[in-house]
């Protein structure tokens, strides 16, 4: 990349400044600044100590040595922040990574849609039913989901909620990380009540038997332990949606020199706000943190182009990572040129699929779905693309939960459209549940055993 550096002087409220997108207008100013200064002069939620350590293992899925596994909840709401349901998204993504290391015979980083995920972009400011119209629900950091005038109302207050339910949810994670329930010694300590029934418990038990037996072959063969296997990394991650929020927790950090938002270890753009010359390009392009852009089927190279050179400029490792989701019926005919740009520019950026958002529809019965089978179709065609690009796709995006929801058809129990109002509990968009996300990182670590030596 030869590109210069923007020449832009940047502040964290520069963005204020461009075009802005998906930001509500709080009413009282006063009030909403009064909130800010006050979230700024709270503790940071993450620190950057953290945050470079992630942009280190995001490094090393770039080089093809790591495989990133990012998932949790499309939306979070403030009554998630329970110990159970923090405790199940937990055990769901270390199932995961324990499916995937079976296979792919690489570390994997977890890093989960949680903490943080309270803001959601919407198609439209207002949402009218039986002829009333009110401004559409953005997610608990902004307003509330009850059809009320009251309730739609954008309450600024709500920032600071959010705030200490992350933070809430943060110490929880880090006090079971610490206290070994991640101790990939005693993977039993994770199971869901799915491996009792499910027809993948079988196989699930044998990749979990494959890597217990190989920590004890090697603590055995050297005579010491493998003290990081009983401690897992494991980083948080958000939409970085809502400005107001992201700017009020973003701190210049005299040792480092460098500005960070200490909301999340890793913030992305999501595909509604990463137009060039965008507020959240603006503020994204400032902080050190790592940061995610959502590649949908609108993006040209040319625009990637513009956002490879104003988000990484100096081409650094680690720094930018690159989530496409095209659906399965357009991957292979949209992505190709994308990857042809970046490899032609010399970028450095991670290559993550979203098999998810690409593939959403509206089922026979109104509810919005994604078919699994689709799902399953963009994730193999996205291992095929690369693989035939001589790139490495280094990771995975899903929305998923713990929880024996139905909300995406198909999987192992074969859920159809009748299926959905059994269990449908999103707000937002459809999750795989506990049984299909086990499926599709098994589909990975098949993947994984196929890959060609780097």
């Amino acid at each position: 990349m030869s590109e210069a550096r923007p020449s832009m002087a940047w502040s964290p409220d520069s963005w204020r400044s461009c075009t802005v997108a998906q930001i509500p207008d709080y009413g009282n100013s006063v009030r909403s600044t009064a909130v800010m200064e006050a979230l700024a002069q709270l503790p940071p939620l993450v620190t950057s100590w953290e945050v470079e350590a992630l942009r280190e293992q995001i490094a090393l899925a770039q080089a093809g040595t790591a495989f990133i596994l990012q998932g949790g909840d499309c939306a979070e709401t403030f009554a998630d922040c329970n110990s159970a349901a923090i405790v199940t998204k937990l055990k769901i993504l270390l199932q995961m990574s324990v499916a995937i290391i079976s296979g792919i015979k690489l570390p994997v980083v977890r890093i989960g849609r949680i903490a943080g995920q309270y803001a959601k972009p919407r198609s439209a400011d207002m949402e009218v039913r039986d002829g009333v119209s009110l401004p559409s629900y953005r997610g608990d950091i902004i307003n509330h989901n009850a059809f009320t005038a009251d309730d739609r109302e954008p309450d600024p207050e709500l920032m600071l909620r959010a705030y200490e339910r992350s933070a809430l949810t943060l110490n929880f994670i880090r006090a079971l990380i610490d206290g070994g329930f991640a101790d990939l010694h005693h993977p039993e300590n994770w199971d869901l009540d799915w491996v009792s029934h499910s027809p993948l418990a079988d196989e699930y038990h044998r990749m979990v038997q494959t890597v217990a037996d190989g920590l004890d072959f090697f603590e055995s063969l050297t005579g010491k332990s493998i003290d990081q296997a009983r401690r897992v990394d494991f980083y948080t991650a958000h939409e970085g949606l809502h400005l107001p929020y992201e700017q009020a927790q973003t701190r210049f950090l005299g040792h480092r020199q460098k500005w960070y938002d200490l909301t999340t270890h890793f913030p992305w753009i999501g595909a509604r706000t990463s137009q060039p010359g965008s507020a959240h390009i603006e503020f994204f392009r400032g902080v050190s943190n790592p940061v995610g852009v959502k590649i949908g089927a609108d993006m040209t190279p040319d625009w990637l182009r513009s956002l490879l050179h104003s988000l990484n400029p100096d081409n650094e490792p680690g720094r930018l990572t690159l989530i496409h989701r095209f659906g399965a019926a357009r991957i292979r005919s949209l992505l190709p040129p994308l990857i042809e740009m970046v490899k032609k520019e010399g970028a450095r950026v991670l290559w993550v699929c979203d098999p998810m958002h690409g593939n959403t529809e509206t089922a026979s019965n109104g509810l919005k779905t994604r078919r699994f089978e689709n799902i399953l179709d963009e994730l193999a065609s996205a291992f095929a693309v690369h693989r035939d690009c001589g790139t490495w796709l280094g990771g995975v995006h899903l929305e998923l939960t713990g929880e024996h929801v139905t909300e995406c058809t198909g999987g192992a129990r074969g859920l159809t459209d009748a299926d959905l109002r059994r269990d449908y509990r999103s707000q937002v968009d459809p999750r795989l549940n506990y049984e299909q996300a086990m499926e599709v990182a098994m589909r990975i670590a098949q993947h994984g055993n196929k890959r060609e030596k780097r």
